[in-house]
């Protein structure tokens, strides 16, 4: 086996601590009040119900795209996935980081972004670039999209109703 099979091989098998990384977050939230800080803290609009149904949505949508690129190795998937988990990942983690700091208040999910998100996230882009699945140029497409996404996702899911 040559070396760039072994690294395709293991990057396929990586992605999958992506949504591992993900279920331990969305309990942390769960158990830190997540919804409740957003409303009161951020003075935004989100229950419990919306927390389940927003990340029930977006596990399943990571679920898929992880099996994806996890089994056919295609561009396209994991050009996808990255833009996907980069948004839930990487740049949520800046959320809960810079929102701690900035009102010296914990952010429900600041310990699992910061132990799990960020290395997960660097040791992802890091062996996409290796095993060749993403280019430089498509890597940082699609963690510029993941930005956009979060973005949107903090917009409406947290503050629509605030509008």
């Amino acid at each position: 086996m040559d070396g760039a099979t072994v690294e395709t091989q293991r990057f396929r098998r990586l992605v999958w601590l992506m949504p591992a990384a993900f279920v331990l977050h969305i309990a942390e939230e769960y158990i830190g009040g997540f919804p409740s800080w957003v409303t009161h803290v951020l003075g935004g609009a989100f229950d419990n119900l919306a927390f389940a149904a927003n990340n029930a949505a977006f596990m399943a949508i990571m679920l898929a795209l992880t099996a994806w690129t996890s089994r056919t190795g295609s561009r396209l998937a994991t050009f996808l996935l990255i833009a996907w988990a980069s948004g839930n990942l990487f740049w949520d983690a800046l959320f809960h980081i810079l929102t701690t700091a900035a009102l010296n208040r914990y952010s429900p999910g600041l310990v699992t972004a910061s132990l799990l998100y960020i290395p997960i996230s660097l040791l992802i882009g890091w062996s996409a670039l290796q095993s060749r699945a993403l280019g430089l140029a498509a890597l940082s497409a699609a963690i510029a999209a993941g930005a956009a996404l979060l973005g949107l996702v903090i917009w409406y899911g947290l503050f629509h109703f605030a509008l």
